[in-house]
């Protein structure tokens, strides 16, 4: 199956620019969320170098932040860049479960492959790629028991809809294997 970015932006835009005021717009380097300002109308989810899964990654925060949230740079999240030590890979293991949850959810509704983001390949320490695997498994669970986040849900149907998946199962999210 053929993912391509442009996809990703119709649907996310058709799905969310009149009712959020947001759209999707491929950008360079580095991915960014930015509110609407006096130059542009529109909040922008900013995805890097065209890549489908930073798409995917970038529109997950989206679907977790709340109203005031969506109103800062970046959501107002702080980001230790690439180099970070075990402590603060752990810290941001852990705000990334949720979010990285979704960006499955979404991938598994386009039939792309997901894969976590320990997004620290120059730190001090090795990310336990499984056991963040499972974490990020274990949530994608508990949205499927208890209800997917509602933007995280309309786009999960609109991808499905466009890319013929059916309904999403625990199936669909299976455990990563070294």
């Amino acid at each position: 199956m053929s993912h391509n970015y442009n996809d990703l932006i119709s649907v996310f835009n058709t799905t969310f620019l009149e009712s959020y005021n947001t759209k999707l717009i491929l950008g360079g380097d580095e991915p960014i969320y930015l509110p609407a300002d006096d130059k542009h109308r529109h909040h922008r989810i900013i995805f890097a170098r065209g890549y489908f899964a930073s798409g995917l990654h970038e529109i997950a925060h989206w679907c977790i932040a709340g109203p005031q949230r969506r109103l800062l740079e970046d959501y107002g999240y702080w980001y230790e860049p690439d180099g970070r030590t075990e402590a603060v890979q752990a810290e941001f293991e852990k705000v990334e479960i949720k979010p990285q949850a979704i960006e499955w959810i979404l991938a598994a509704s386009c039939g792309f492959a997901f894969s976590v983001s320990c997004d620290n390949l120059s730190g001090d320490c090795e990310p336990d790629r499984v056991g963040f695997t499972a974490k990020v498994r274990e949530q994608v669970f508990i949205y499927l028991s208890n209800g997917i986040p509602d933007r995280a849900k309309l786009l999960s149907d609109a991808l499905r809809e466009h890319y013929g998946i059916a309904p999403l199962t625990q199936a669909c999210f299976p455990e990563l294997v070294l």
